[in-house]
Parts: structure tokens; sequence; C-alpha cells
């Protein structure tokens, strides 16, 4: 009997709609997996096991059902987007308990596409964080499950890399597929402005934050994104030679990168050397300024998602970031630091096509109550390994996250790609090349 987890998502829906397989059995497998691992993992916040297998055999019936990009497929959803039936909590105990009227609309195309929501993923409280961890549950690596996740899309990531579905719904405001793909060892785009629908919160993160997948293959994460996008987006075949900069200095003054990572990033560029593009070591013009303008803008954010909920039913860490981004709302939400950084960035893009820097500069903090720790302790926590991923929120551009080596422990390191807007396939192009050069195993050996 074939078993259908650790299958990508590519292969399930081609077994659906060539009835090899069905989406009854596709999705039991995965719950079936779901239950016995969970525990141990905390992807969940809600498992919907009879809702999920009804939606199954709804898929099953369907006229369409060999037209389905998705047909069968189990997927995950962050827990700050609308599942229809479900309450939509965000990772905290201040926002209400009540079931969500409509799919957010990325939810809606994935079922218009056949797929099957299994449950919704963890997240730190209002996804503020790199490290997933609350009232709800605790997101731990599957590589190592002494580590965190990552975050905030921290649940999501875990789910795909521990195979209890094959592909998940995430979203960006500062690194938060980035982040969790590269600690899990699994492949992300956070597409650039306008690609995907966002609708992630009030307003968005002033535009930041986007909606994207988290897979195992370069060919999940294509489909996905095409299915999201509401267009395909299309397979380069020859994509030609590309003008790569490789960077190993972190935007943010202050924050080394640590050896395993600035390893993963010199390997992605001799393998895209030895593949034929031209590659040369370079540093984008990162302002001094930068770490100050990621942070007026990541606490603004949160200032702004805060309103309306009863601040003593935040956490400690919560409260502090969105009383300081309080002061900075109206300075950030006029987006001129942003613009005053892409017109910064924008002569160094069009010298080079592509920016491949390491996803992280260090790997993820140990899997603790964070969410109990002080609030400098966890910007720190964060700061110092995940400083590479903000810019590209400020700026607006595509940016991915592909694994690529592992750390002594056995868990994978990453690098990113990062674009100048519409150029989403030629990323993923390039990380399809990276792919083919140096595969990396599909999901962490949990049994």
């Amino acid at each position: 009997m074939t078993s259908w987890v650790g299958r990508t998502a590519a292969e399930i829906a081609a077994a659906v709609r060539e009835k090899r397989a069905t989406p009854r059995e596709v999705v039991a497998e995965h719950l079936a997996r779901i239950e016995r691992l969970d525990s141990g993992v905390g992807a969940f916040r809600v498992v919907r096991a009879e809702a999920a297998l009804a939606e199954a055999d709804e898929v099953a019936s369907r006229g369409d059902l060999a037209e389905l990009p998705l047909a069968g497929v189990p997927v995950a959803v962050k827990d700050n987007l609308a599942v229809r039936g479900e309450s939509k909590r965000i990772g905290s105990a201040a926002t209400p308990d009540t079931p969500a009227d409509d799919d957010h609309v990325t939810v809606a195309r994935l079922r218009a596409a056949g797929a099957v929501v299994v449950g919704l993923t963890n997240v730190p409280e209002l996804c503020v964080f790199g490290t997933t961890e609350g009232v709800h549950g605790t997101a731990r690596n599957p590589w190592d499950t002494s580590r965190t996740a990552g975050g905030s899309s921290g649940g999501s990531a875990a789910a795909v890399a521990a195979g209890m579905v094959p592909i998940a719904l995430g979203n960006d405001g500062m690194g938060s597929l980035r982040i969790p793909a590269a600690n899990c060892g699994l492949v992300t785009i956070k597409p650039g402005t306008g690609v995907v629908p966002a609708g992630v919160s009030d307003g968005d993160w002033f535009g930041m934050s986007e909606n994207g997948p988290l897979a195992t293959t370069v060919e999940d994460t294509r489909l996905m994104l095409s299915v999201l996008a509401g267009t395909e987006v299309v397979r380069t075949d020859t994509p030609g030679t590309y003008r790569i900069a490789v960077s190993l200095r972190s935007p943010i003054a202050g924050v080394a990168v640590s050896r395993p990572y600035a390893t993963a990033a010199r390997d992605a560029a001799a393998l895209l050397m030895k593949a034929g593009h031209q590659v040369r070591r370079a540093d984008p013009p990162y302002p001094m300024s930068l770490g100050v303008t990621s942070l007026t803008h990541w606490t603004a954010g949160t200032s702004v998602d805060a309103r309306g909920l009863d601040a003593r039913r935040l956490t400690r860490r919560t409260r502090v970031h969105a009383a300081v981004g309080k002061r900075f709302v109206d300075r950030v939400r006029a987006g001129e630091s942003r613009e005053q950084l892409r017109r910064r960035l924008e002569p160094f893009f069009a010298e080079y096509d592509v920016l491949l820097t390491p996803a992280l500069a260090r790997r993820s903090p140990r899997s603790e109550p964070w969410h109990e720790r002080g609030w400098l302790r966890n910007v720190m926590a964060n700061t110092n390994y995940s400083p590479l991923t903000p810019p590209w929120n400020l700026t607006g551009w595509p940016a991915m996250a592909v694994p690529l080596g592992t750390l002594p422990s056995g868990a994978p390191t990453a690098v990113q790609l990062v674009g100048r807007p519409g150029s989403e396939a030629d990323l993923l192009a390039l990380a399809e090349r990276i792919e083919e050069l140096r595969p990396w195993r599909r999901t962490a050996p949990l049994g």
C-alpha cells in the first residue's frame, strides 16, 4: 500500500486527479501522523480532523477533480488568517474565540484548487517574534526539538518539516516565512508587493506583510504560489545567466554571521558559479540607520494590531513592543524611510539581478517560554539570529529561503535569494538549480 505521507503536493495532487488515491485516504494518513507526532512538535493549535475528512469527500465528488492543481492535498494554515468556522486567535489570550464567517482570500483560493485545510498552526502572540510559543502552544524544530521552529510562521513550518502536511500557508512581515523555513529545512518565498493578496492584519504592517507558501521542494513552492497569486508562475526552462552578488555582511550593524551560515552562502555561490552564472562578492549599501528603521516598523505594526485588545491579557513582551511602537506609527505610516531605502538599494539591483546571502546569522534560540521573558531579551535574541530578512519587507521586494548544508546537530542551514520587483520566477529558477545540485532531505527523521 502506498503511503502519501512524505510525498510532495505535486505528487499527491497528480495521484488524486488520476484516481490512484482518494482525498480521504491522503488526508486520513496525514491526520494520523499529526496525532502521533504533534505532542512533541507543537505545530497545531487546532486540528480539524472530522471537518477535514468531510471536506476531503467533497473534493472527491467535484466535477472538476481532474483539473484541480492541489486535488486532495492537505494544507495547514497560519493562525492569523481566517478559516471559515474556526476562530483566529493569533497566538493570544486577548483575541476573541469567535468562528470566522468566511475564509481569507488565500484560504479560499487553496480550497478552490482542491486543498483540504487540516488545521491552524501555532504562532507567537500577534505574530511579533521569531520564536513561536505562547498560551496556545510551542512550535519546535522537528530537526532539533530543543530549538524553536522560528516565527512567526513557526507552526506552519514545523508541520511541513515533520511531514504532517506537504505544504502550509504562512506570511512574512519581517522574515516570518523565511526564518522558520531556514530553521526547518524548507523552501519558501515572500512574494513582492501585490503578487498575492495580503490582508494579514490591520494594514499588513504598513504593507510589509505578504502571504506565501512553505514547502519541501521548489516545485511545490511554485505550485502553491501560483494558486495563491491566482496566476501561473511559469517555470523558467532556460533561465540564462544571472548576475549574482554574494554578501555575507549582516544588514544590522554589530551582528555577525556565524560560520555555518556563511559557509552555506559560499557553497551556494560556488554551485551557481559552476552552473554558469556570474557570481561576485558585493555588499548592498545598507544604511547605518537600518536597525532603527527595522525596529520602528516592527514595533509600530504591533502597536496597530494591539489596538482594541485588552492589554491586561497580552504578554509583557507584546505590551512593551506595542507601547514602544505607538510613538512611531505616524512616522512609519508616512513611508518616507522605506522609500529612502528603496532608492538607496535600487542602483545595486540595477547592477546585479539577484542577491545571495545567508538566511540567518546563527541557529535558532532554544525552545523556551520566550513569551515569559522580558521584551529586551526577546528583541536581542531575535535580532542576533535573524538580521538578514527585514530589509526586503521594508523594500517590498521578493525574497526566498532555500535549505543548504547542516549544523553539527544535523539541523539545516539555509541561504536567502533576493530579487528586484517581479523577479519571483527568476528566484525560483535559481532555487531549483541549487536544489538539483545539492538535494536536501524533505522531512525531519521523526519516524
